[in-house]
């Protein structure tokens, strides 16, 4: 029985994935590279900014540190932000559904608090969520386990008592090493089968899981 609901955010709560696919290009752009989307999605999407900024760094052997780098991307990413980020379809409406049935509602983001906060409090949602996790609170970020193996510690309801809601491969993985059902809503790109495999559903909307939950009710 599904007692809670553990939400990622980037990608599935608020449309930013594709804000940072932007700012990493904006920063390899400064010095003469460049990468697709398609590449974002597959080794970027749902990782930590520290490990993102590790990688790019060291695979285009910028000549920034990891500081410098992040510095760049967290201060454009603030006027990005500053003009509204959306809400991806259907997060309200769950959210109201969760609340109502009365089912536990965790936030379990690679994201930092402040980031988070901005993101959530600019919509006007995040006093839904009963808990929250941050990339900062972990020491292994996604796709291990951790984040979400704590925000079931925090909500203090079983991992199989619990339901991910993710869009990155990085987030079903953890996920499943946790031992937690999970839904993919894809964003950038539909998971590769191996990932699939993992998952109790691939929906289209946040809107689907609403009957995905109605319907588990009924069989429990």
């Amino acid at each position: 029985m599904i007692k809670a609901v553990i939400f990622d955010l980037d990608g599935l709560i608020i449309d930013s994935e594709v804000i940072s696919y932007q700012l990493y290009q904006e920063l390899l752009n400064k010095y003469g590279y460049s990468f697709t989307i398609e590449d974002y999605a597959q080794n970027y999407s749902g990782k930590t900014e520290l490990g993102n900024m590790e990688a790019i760094v060291k695979n285009y052997q910028l000549p920034v540190s990891i500081q410098e780098g992040l510095d760049f991307t967290l201060s454009r990413e603030k006027e990005y932000f500053i003009k509204g980020v959306s809400l991806k379809s259907g997060v309200r409406e769950l959210l109201d559904y969760l609340k109502k049935n009365k089912y536990k509602i965790a936030l379990a983001s690679s994201s930092t608090r402040e980031r988070a906060l901005y993101a959530l409090i600019q919509h006007g949602i995040e006093s839904y969520f009963d808990e929250m996790v941050f990339g900062t609170e972990v020491e292994k970020g996604k796709p291990n386990p951790d984040i979400f193996l704590k925000a079931c510690e925090k909500v203090k309801i079983h991992p199989e008592n619990c339901l991910v809601l993710e869009d990155s491969e990085a987030g079903i993985q953890a996920s499943y090493s946790a031992g937690i059902p999970v839904i993919c809503v894809p964003d950038m790109k539909k998971p590769a089968i191996k990932f699939q495999k993992m998952t109790e559903l691939i929906l289209p909307s946040l809107l689907e899981v609403i009957f995905y939950l109605d319907k588990k009710a009924v069989t429990v």
